[in-house]
């Protein structure tokens, strides 16, 4: 990490902390893991700015709103304007600042905003990346938890014979959501590694179904 990128990470994690809850699935090792990810993704793209995506990756949760808030696909937005107040009360280079607010503001799901610059296609997918794999999956569970879903279905667990709904049952969230992720990845490197994340979740998905439903 170069003298600039390590002047300014404290600052931003600091500015991250002042605004995080008690949401353990968009904490600060949520946000320490995207930035690595986004590391990975940046060594294919050394035309990028890895200060706009650092910036980018340690506050894209500055509004951190819960999956069933009715505003919730606003909270990207909301973000991106707290943080080019803050960033340029702290003397951030006003020439980035732009670039960072876009890559915060579409980095959300919810907000189904298109990425446009290298450095938001980047912290989109490295945010995405996290909700894959091992530790995607125990941030789905912790977080349907919070809300109060079940697990899955009592006798129906994959969906075979009812529509999926994730707001009710957590096992149906790999379907109807996570799934989807790898194909909307905007980078190379970013759906390679989402497909193999991915596929790490739906063999968890079908071992679970089978004891769930008394197999082995």
């Amino acid at each position: 990490m170069n003298e600039t990128l390590a002047s300014w990470q404290p600052r931003l994690l600091a500015m991250a902390s002042a605004a995080a809850g008690n949401d353990g699935a968009h904490d600060a090792s949520h946000l320490h893991r995207v930035w690595r990810n986004a590391q990975l993704l940046l060594a294919d793209h050394p035309e990028a700015s890895q200060l706009v995506v650092l910036t980018a990756c340690y506050l894209h949760d500055l509004v951190n709103l819960p999956k069933n808030h009715p505003e919730r696909h606003l909270a990207s937005r909301q973000a991106a304007q707290l943080a080019r107040e803050q960033l340029a009360a702290l003397g951030y280079p006003g020439e980035l600042l732009a670039e960072v607010a876009h890559a915060i503001e579409t980095h959300s799901f919810s907000a189904a905003l298109t990425p446009e610059t290298i450095e938001a296609k980047i912290v989109q997918d490295a945010d995405r990346l996290d909700a894959l794999g091992a530790v995607g999956l125990a941030r789905m569970f912790y977080t349907a938890g919070r809300m109060g879903c079940a697990l899955a279905h009592p006798d129906d667990p994959l969906g075979a014979g009812r529509p999926l709904d994730d707001k009710a049952y957590s096992l149906d969230h790999i379907a109807v959501k996570l799934a989807t992720l790898p194909a909307t990845m905007q980078t190379v490197a970013g759906r390679k590694l989402g497909e193999q994340r991915l596929a790490a979740l739906t063999a968890f998905r079908d071992s679970f179904a089978a004891e769930w439903s008394g197999g082995h």
